[in-house]
């Protein structure tokens, strides 16, 4: 099996998502299938949180408009349900699959026994998750990201930032991938000034219970972070975080974002003046790449796993009060350098 290790950093195109996808939830953007065996276009089947969470499935949706601008095809999305089983993702993935989509994403881990299992069914269509691994199959691209690596800058972001010597970390749900951000934010805190105190916690133990798609919980979570002293809470919680720089915003305190750029989202303009940095993953052009190696005729397969290094992970500098701080720049060059020269280790849990 081939293994592909390069993630390019993708820019966004925009695209209108009509039609209703009547059977399961979803919204289309349909061209007509040329009947000659290509691809009728790209499909996204959405995590929780869905489409409008400012986070990895609208970056999912970016690169997919730009792939479906770019190659003159069509497009779906497809919302999830709440409750749904893993039967329910199987027959949304097959729903597209013979549908004529290719490739077909799966936007989020929960997606990977289901991925598995379509994954066999139709041999001849590459398939995507995002943020899982564990998938050994010829036709199926693991899009995976070192969220730690952004998270140990957001860690020195906010150790150089804070005044009060503590800074919070809200995450969505307690799952590995989240460790992942919460290891690095403390390391990169803790190797800055190990003065400075992180406050933890985790909205819920499964993301059934609404950890990725609740703002009031995470409003709530970073309310009490700011009463324990927090000057800084950086979020990991998918759509949850609107509500953390939602309670940034009031308590005028920090925020760092997480995914997306978050300072430069329309739905979150209110607060962008509180919003330091996001710490980004580029799940944009890897849904994009994906798309692009699918219509080259070589899709990508195995495991696709983006760093600083490949430019797929890193700190937003839209916030000019981020960007032009000198000292923080420099330190974050710094430690930018030695994670990529690997003289720092960062860890993941």
């Amino acid at each position: 099996m081939r293994r592909v290790s390069r993630i390019a950093v993708a820019g966004v195109a925009t695209a209108t998502l009509t039609a209703a996808l009547a059977a399961c939830g979803g919204t289309s953007n349909d061209a007509a299938d040329s009947g000659d065996g290509k691809s009728k276009g790209i499909a996204l089947a959405y995590d929780v949180g869905g489409k409008g969470d400012q986070s990895f499935n609208d970056a999912a949706t970016a690169g997919m408009e730009k792939a479906a601008a770019e190659f003159k095809y069509g497009s779906k999305a497809v919302e999830p349900t709440d409750g749904e089983s893993d039967a329910d993702k199987v027959q949304r993935l097959q729903t597209l699959a013979k549908a004529g989509y290719n490739p077909v994403v799966g936007v989020g881990y929960a997606y990977a026994p289901a991925v598995a299992e379509v994954a066999e069914k139709f041999p001849k269509t590459t398939f995507g998750i995002v943020d899982d691994e564990t998938i050994d199959k010829k036709n199926v691209a693991d899009m995976v990201f070192h969220e730690e690596q952004s998270s140990y800058l957001a860690g020195v972001a906010a150790a150089l930032t804070t005044k009060s010597k503590t800074v919070g970390f809200v995450g969505g749900v307690d799952i590995p991938l989240i460790h992942k951000f919460e290891a690095g934010y403390k390391q990169g805190v803790a190797d800055t000034n190990p003065k400075v105190k992180v406050v933890s916690q985790f909205l819920t133990e499964k993301a059934e219970d609404g950890g990725f798609a609740s703002p009031d919980k995470g409003k709530t979570a970073a309310e009490g972070q700011i009463e324990d002293g927090a000057d800084v809470v950086y979020h990991a919680a998918g759509l949850s975080g609107q509500g953390v720089i939602e309670a940034a915003s009031v308590a005028k305190v920090w925020a760092i974002g997480v995914d997306s750029d978050q300072y430069s989202q329309d739905a979150l303009k209110a607060y962008k003046q509180y919003i330091l940095t996001s710490a980004t993953k580029d799940v944009a052009g890897a849904v994009y790449n994906l798309a692009k190696s699918v219509q080259d005729g070589k899709p990508e397969t195995g495991v696709v796993r983006a760093s600083l290094k490949t430019g797929g992970v890193g700190l937003a500098d839209s916030n000019p009060e981020f960007k032009d701080n000198a000292k923080l720049q420099e330190a974050l060059k710094k430690a930018t350098d030695g994670i990529n020269d690997g003289t720092i280790k960062v860890k993941t849990s």
